[in-house]
């Protein structure tokens, strides 16, 4: 007999649902404390974003739609201190029956798959929704360390 010749197949990537879980929960916590800053009646709001040495940048959030369950919001960076950031704009759809918020939309990618075949014309991860989401995770926090209502430092951009 020749020598054996092991194949080895490369294993599938399975979406990690319990992950996106979690984030899309804690999302959720945090979309909550900045809808809280929307003032009766508004579809929206600009957050500035400072810290003690000045100026970051500022984002808009605002209400898309609104359902009985759902809502779909859309936050938006207007303005950057600095050439580093390509002023994300993302879609999140908000679960208000299940407590969770998921980004549906970003950027230019109307649709987010949940698992992406990879190598694939876009070379999106296999994990593309969870990483984007991981991202909201980190832009939320961002905002609600930074983020403050400051009508009159608006009027002066």
């Amino acid at each position: 007999m020749g020598p054996s010749i092991l194949i080895r197949r490369k294993k599938r990537y399975v979406a990690d649902i319990s992950r996106l879980g979690a984030v899309c929960e804690a999302n959720y916590l945090r979309v909550r404390k900045l809808m809280n800053l929307l003032e009766d009646g508004a579809s929206g709001v600009e957050l500035v974003l400072k810290n003690q040495q000045g100026y970051l940048g500022a984002v808009k959030l605002q209400v898309l739609e609104n359902c009985k369950f759902t809502q779909t919001i859309m936050l938006e960076q207007t303005h950057t201190s600095g050439k580093w950031l390509n002023n994300p704009r993302i879609t999140v759809r908000v679960y208000h029956d299940v407590s969770m918020a998921e980004v549906i939309s970003c950027y230019r990618h109307q649709r987010i798959e949940a698992v992406n075949a990879y190598p694939n014309r876009f070379m999106h991860h296999p994990d593309e929704k969870v990483q984007i989401n991981v991202f909201l995770a980190d832009w939320l926090a961002f905002c609600l360390r930074f983020g403050c209502l400051d009508v009159g430092y608006i009027d002066k951009l």
